[in-house]
């Protein structure tokens, strides 16, 4: 069923109840399918960067995004660095072009931010245009591309962003 332009949409924290729509909007949107497990185990230990959206209404979960943070080297020089993981993110067909992704990745980003993520990475198969397209202009840069990382061989381009500090306050603004 297709919706109208005009239909509205709620980005809210996962919670365990949304778990049978996730796993329905992650079989239908992506050829890498996991396990409950593997969900339940990012939501408990990631909550705040687990995130759903709804269509309003109906309160069908309409798209998701899901991430982790790790420790590791840095993209941005030789440092130690806790990375902001966008594990797996997906919108359902028909609500494409709403900005529902760029609304999931954004607010993710936020919550990763409040976890101590000082960079962020994320792969993304080379042949996905629009998702991308959609990275870049959120500030992500492709740092390099990963032969056969998919199950069915396909590249991934790993992109990173620097997270971007606040900005200094002046002493008028105290």
């Amino acid at each position: 069923m297709r919706r109208a332009k005009s239909d509205s949409y709620k980005t809210r924290q996962f919670t365990v109840k949304d778990l049978d729509q996730v796993i329905t909007v992650n079989k239908r949107c992506l050829p890498e399918n996991y396990p409950s497990s593997f969900f339940i185990d990012l939501y408990e230990r990631f909550p705040k960067s687990f995130l759903v959206t709804e269509s309003v209404g109906d309160g069908e979960v309409v798209g998701y995004i899901m991430c982790r943070i790790e420790r590791g080297l840095s993209n941005f020089g030789f440092r130690l660095a806790r990375k902001g993981h966008v594990v797996s993110v997906a919108v359902v067909h028909e609500h494409r072009n709403r900005g529902i992704g760029q609304n999931l990745v954004a607010k993710a980003l936020e919550a990763m931010r409040d976890y101590g993520a000082s960079e962020y990475i994320l792969e993304v198969r080379v042949s996905n245009k629009s998702a991308v397209s959609l990275y870049k202009r959120l500030g992500f840069n492709d740092a390099k591309i990963m032969k056969g990382y998919y199950s069915d061989g396909e590249d991934a381009y790993l992109m990173t962003k620097q997270v971007e500090e606040p900005a200094l306050r002046t002493h008028e603004e105290n």
